[in-house]
């Protein structure tokens, strides 16, 4: 069976919507609906949906076998019981007609974009025997090293079964996972101030100012249903101000909107932080007061640091001294085009409201080459409000019970112990790449330069790679580099529930079972002061011949190389997994799903000790309900603690920061630039030199404005190009369903059925572009079109264009014609360089660091 692009689209139609029309959709969705029966019993059954990073507990209604309704867990307290839009969204990628539906292997040897890959259907075993001959060559050829596992998003329950065993135990250092292109930078603020290396949760219950920053959390940027719950009470009894330089949906109501100049953030957060200080709003409480009680600090002038006495903080009057004392209102004016006095309306507000005041950090300010230090600026705010940890403030998550799986160190056999001690591909831990990862030095990953590294050969080559849920060839910027190195790679598997871009350079595909409706796992989370550990399961019978990407086809690959002559990952899954219940081993892939769900979950459904949150009665009631609630977060709990020492492997080390206290100071950051500059025999003003950073001396361990790096002559390309996220984004994955592309509009400024990039009329007249005029896009890497349209939403030379358009694969309804590899719309990653915040190893893709053109097409 040949299968070209067109064939496979043709062959696909009939199938995809009988599987999806057949049986009483309909009748069904009015049932569930209006709660009445149809004629035919459905159920709601739990699950959890991955659309974002909030990974909401949902319930699917199901009837006659088919999933027709999606609501939130209502059990959930986290998201109220409510989901997204884009959580409605997965009863069409669940019935999408041009899913995979059989494994398939490649035909043509030729790669690249734009050449029909010849795919042809084979069988399980077929694409099994060819994946297990080609790892087992490297085995024969003491390569091990030259294989590589990458992963985009995936369950933490699985994280240990294919992420973390399968190139450990085969002898790849080579598992790399996406965390690096989303959002990695946002941590850096919080670890360096307070020691906490993670995401935020927000007490918006109480909040009586909301700062959102660079973000828009009523269509993304984690707990989106929570935000659209809380929203409207929080407008009734306080404040809401949004810092975005385009109008998102919650600029659109707040009552302040600071159209910030892009990539000058940290000009704005000095200048609110030197109001705060000059005008006495500091939090007494948290961060002390000066000795005599009087106010020392004036613009301009020094203050000795003995004056003060600090309570929960260190270095508040070294950040005054190094850097806020001349940051005033009327210097950001001129820089962030931010008037001085909306910045002194916002820093008194912020001042008033306090300690129920939450700065809510997203992406747009630290994704970007010089972010690490606006991160901490901004974040340095709710520690200076005493807002952290606090009642309406910001603060992290009730920890959850664990259940870890068995360790695998007796299965490891020489060639796994030498092969797993080479470098990373992706280069972390060089003296350009310190990748710092909670407190680890070169331990972030730094997924994107992977790109770079295979094409260089640097350290060395990859032959055999295997991906799953990932699309690093759309989703990753400087995506043209990923289809050369892609291309380069002697042996490709793709495990993929649509044919994605990345597909298309793949020799082996496997189908993918569609995570929230078809496969066994556990999810954990946060939000609205609870964490939550929920299930996800088959709430349908699994499509055609799709299977679970971390358990099934990780058992069935290890499966086949205990055939060919290497049983210890076989042998590790088959005989340390056990169910909870029962003690039984798995025979067999499917029993491996559910069992590794089982012991999972555990800790909640059957705990060694009595549990502070839900109370569940065994895996039937963890099954029926879908979810485990913890205790609600208990405030002020960190401060005075910020920070410790802790024994691990046999060896002392910190966590949290390195004074135990809330750092405006960063002996933290300090500590570990300074572990990297002695690793390289370098200092620390070259490391951040060689990773593009400004600051020497003593101005680098404290929250400071540096000027945005920025890619294009202004000359050349005079508009700043502006990426955010849509409602309707399953993180790329939801353009092929119809029903993104018909309400596109929810997102402001955007339309229906159309890609646009939104222009301030201002500009538009000067460049003789009118709304639905088709231009050309183009930055200094690349160019994409689309079309025009005049929007008062973007300031004046700045242009702002959603991502997720701009397929040229995935299926007939994201790409314009998927069989000549023509995109619908443009993709944003085209025109952004890949560049990189290299504390964290992040990818920089916001923060105004790219200037773009624009031209009549």
């Amino acid at each position: 069976m040949r299968i070209t692009r067109r064939t496979f689209i043709q062959a696909t139609a009939a199938a995809g919507i009988l599987a999806a029309l057949d049986g009483p959709i309909l009748n069904s969705l009015a049932s569930a609906q209006s709660g009445q029966d149809s004629g035919t019993a459905g159920n709601w059954m739990p699950s959890t949906c991955q659309g974002c990073t909030q990974w909401c507990p949902v319930e699917f209604y199901v009837q006659e076998g088919r999933a027709v309704k999606v609501r939130g867990n209502q059990l959930c307290k986290a998201n109220n019981g409510y989901v997204c839009p884009r959580g409605h969204l997965m009863l069409q990628q669940l019935y999408d007609p041009d899913r995979l539906k059989v494994p398939m292997k490649r035909t043509n040897p030729q790669k690249g974009r734009g050449v029909d890959p010849k795919f042809v259907a084979i069988t399980w075993d077929e694409a099994l025997d060819t994946i297990a001959d080609k790892m087992m060559e490297l085995r024969k050829n003491n390569e091990t090293h030259k294989f590589m596992l990458m992963r985009g998003r995936y369950s933490p329950t699985a994280t240990e079964l294919a992420y973390g065993t399968i190139p450990k135990m085969f002898g790849s250092p080579n598992n790399l996972s996406h965390s690096s292109i989303c959002a990695e930078a946002e941590k850096v603020g919080p670890f360096y101030t307070e020691g906490f290396w993670g995401y935020r949760d927000y007490d918006l219950a109480r909040t009586k100012y909301l700062v959102i920053w660079g973000c828009d959390p009523l269509s993304s940027n984690r707990q989106v249903p929570n935000a659209i719950n809380k929203f409207g009470d929080i407008l009734d009894r306080g404040t809401i101000a949004v810092i975005d330089p385009r109008l998102s949906a919650s600029a659109a109501k707040a009552q302040e909107w600071l159209p910030v100049k892009p990539g000058e953030d940290s000009a704005l957060a000095t200048a609110i932080a030197h109001v705060v200080l000059t005008e006495g709003l500091w939090s007494k409480e948290f961060v002390g007061d000066f000795k005599d009680g009087k106010n020392l600090f004036v613009a301009g002038q020094a203050v000795d640091e003995a004056a003060f006495e600090e309570k929960f903080t260190n270095g508040v009057v070294k950040w005054w001294n190094l850097e806020l004392k001349d940051r005033t209102p009327e210097w950001a004016e001129k820089i962030s085009l931010i008037p001085q006095d909306q910045i002194l309306r916002v820093a008194r507000g912020m001042g008033k409201a306090a300690p129920n005041v939450a700065v809510w950090l997203g992406p747009g300010p630290v994704m970007s080459p010089r972010g690490a230090y606006p991160s901490m600026a901004i974040h340095a705010l709710n520690g200076l409000l005493g807002s952290v940890d606090n009642e309406g403030g910001a603060h992290r998550a009730p920890k959850l019970p664990k259940s870890p799986f068995p360790k695998f160190d007796a299965y490891l056999d020489d060639m796994a112990k030498t092969g797993g001690k080479n470098k990373k591909i992706d280069q972390r831990g060089t003296k350009a790449f310190p990748a710092i990862s909670n407190g680890e030095v070169g331990k972030g990953v730094v997924i994107n330069n992977v790109a770079n590294a295979i094409l260089a050969d640097n350290p060395y080559d990859i032959k055999v790679a295997i991906g799953y849920w990932n699309n690093f060839n759309f989703s990753c910027t400087g995506a043209e580099r990923w289809d050369r190195a892609m291309a380069k790679v002697p042996f490709f598997v793709h495990i993929t529930t649509n044919p994605a871009e990345m597909t298309q350079f793949a020799d082996i595909v496997l189908p993918a079972a569609f995570a929230p409706a078809e496969k066994w796992s556990v999810i954990s989370n946060m939000a609205n002061l609870y964490s939550h550990i929920s299930i996800q399961q088959p709430v349908v019978k699994p499509m055609w011949e799709a299977k679970a990407d971390e358990t099934e086809i990780m058992w069935l690959i290890a499966e086949r190389l205990k055939a060919k002559g290497f049983p210890n990952i076989h042998d590790y899954f088959s005989k340390e997994f056990k169910d909870p219940e029962t003690g039984a081993t798995p025979m067999n892939a499917e029993e491996f799903a559910l069992i590794t769900t089982k012991m999972s979950s555990a800790s909640v459904w059957k705990p060694a000790e009595p549990l502070k949150g839900d109370k569940l009665d065994g895996w039937e009631d963890f099954k029926k309900k879908g979810i485990y609630n913890s205790e609600q977060y208990t405030f002020k709990k960190h401060w005075g603690k910020f920070g410790k020492e802790v024994e691990k492997d046999g060896k002392k080390m910190l966590e949290g920061t390195a004074t135990f206290k809330f750092e405006f100071y960063s002996e933290t950051l300090k500590k570990y630039l300074g572990e990297h500059a002695e690793k390289h025999k370098t200092t620390i003003d070259d490391v951040l030199e060689v990773s593009g950073y400004l600051a020497k001396g003593e101005l680098a361990f404290v929250p400071h404005y540096e000027p945005p790096k920025r890619w294009g002559d202004e000359k050349e390309y005079p508009f700043t190009f502006i990426d955010y996220k849509s409602r309707l984004n399953r993180e790329g994955r939801s353009q092929n369903a119809p029903w993104y592309h018909e309400f596109k509009k929810v997102d402001v400024g955007d339309e229906s059925y159309e890609d646009v990039i939104k222009i301030n009329p201002v500009d538009g007249k000067k460049l003789g572009v009118k709304t639905g005029d088709m231009v050309k896009v183009t930055s200094p890497t690349g160019s994409i079109k689309v079309k025009a349209k005049l929007w008062e939403g973007v300031r004046p030379g700045t242009v702002a264009k959603c991502y997720g358009q701009g397929h040229w694969a995935y299926g007939r309804t994201a790409a314009k014609d998927y069989a000549k590899s023509i995109p619908k719309g443009g993709n944003n990653n085209e025109l952004l360089p890949d560049d990189y915040e290299r504390l964290s190893g992040s990818t920089a893709r916001n923060g105004g660091f790219v200037g773009v053109k624009i031209q009549k097409a």
